[in-house]
């Protein structure tokens, strides 16, 4: 079933002088402007195509893809802002509105933000910054997230206790300020881990890998620094946690715990400024 908003593969049924028709079942025939009609195209072939609404309103197809369909969250660029709300660049001809209802702070042109995509009540594509509203905050009690599970990051905002984070494009999590060992900006993505699942069914994160996994993992990379250079290491366990994580993109209580697998399994021995490969 065609969707508005969304990638869908629809057949050809029509040609105009100004483009082809396509077959949107429920929603009808659906012009594909001119412009993107490729040259081989001919009745009945099916082409994967982005529906939307034009500047009129109208139901138009394109062959070009927007950075988001409806239902993703995505960091966008505001481009205008007037009495009906912020504009955003998501890569089609007709920016995409949040209304100010939907902007959890006041949108200024010229900065992003991350939004989800909605349909609103008059069936137009929108975008809302009140991501909470949209994502679950809470751990699926089926097939949900378990501890130390690897997981794709969006941060989508920050405030006292640390970021919000669009966890797999499906829940919120939070990373908490203490586990921060780096800056991080709205908008930006990257590989993290479910920390812990807390009573209330709220997701902990952390950017590090925990446990034996994630310490055996650490410790192969150190073996791996050793060998690559003549077996020695300038970072002790007495190194700063700057020049660890500069180094490993660990903390340094992480390193440490690396350092005593190796040190207990006889592959390294410890010195106060170095350590060296046995």
């Amino acid at each position: 079933m065609a969707k508005i908003g969304q990638l869908n593969t629809l057949q050809i049924i029509k040609e105009v002088d100004f483009g082809v028709y396509l077959n949107g079942d429920h929603l009808g025939e659906i012009l594909l402007p001119k412009k993107y009609v490729p040259q081989d195209a001919r009745l009945n072939q099916w082409l994967e195509v982005f529906i939307y609404l034009d500047s009129k309103d109208r139901l138009v197809a394109s062959i070009d893809k927007p950075i988001a369909v409806v239902g993703e969250v995505a960091f966008l660029r505001v481009t205008d802002v007037n009495p009906t709300g912020a504009f955003l660049n998501w890569g089609m001809p007709k920016d995409l509105l949040a209304p100010y209802s939907e902007q959890r702070i006041p949108m200024e042109e010229g900065r992003a933000y991350c939004v989800y995509l909605y349909i609103d009540n008059s069936g137009r594509i929108a975008a809302s910054s009140k991501i909470s509203l949209y994502l679950d905050e809470y751990n699926p009690t089926q097939n949900g997230y378990k501890k130390d599970q690897q997981v794709k990051l969006l941060i989508s905002s920050r405030s006292d206790l640390g970021y919000s984070t669009v966890i797999n494009g499906t829940h919120l999590g939070l990373i908490h300020t203490s586990e921060l060992l780096q800056n991080l900006r709205t908008g930006q993505k990257l590989t993290g881990y479910i920390q812990s699942i807390r009573e209330d069914g709220k997701i902990n994160l952390s950017l590090q890998q925990r446990g034996k996994e994630g310490k055996n993992q650490l410790a192969e990379k150190i073996l791996e620094y050793l060998a690559k250079n003549n077996g020695l290491s300038k970072l002790s366990d007495k190194s700063t946690p700057a020049e660890i994580f500069q180094q490993y993109r660990v903390s340094k209580a992480s390193y440490k715990k690396a350092l005593s697998f190796l040190y207990k399994n006889r592959k390294i021995t410890i010195f106060t400024n170095e350590i060296k490969l046995i």
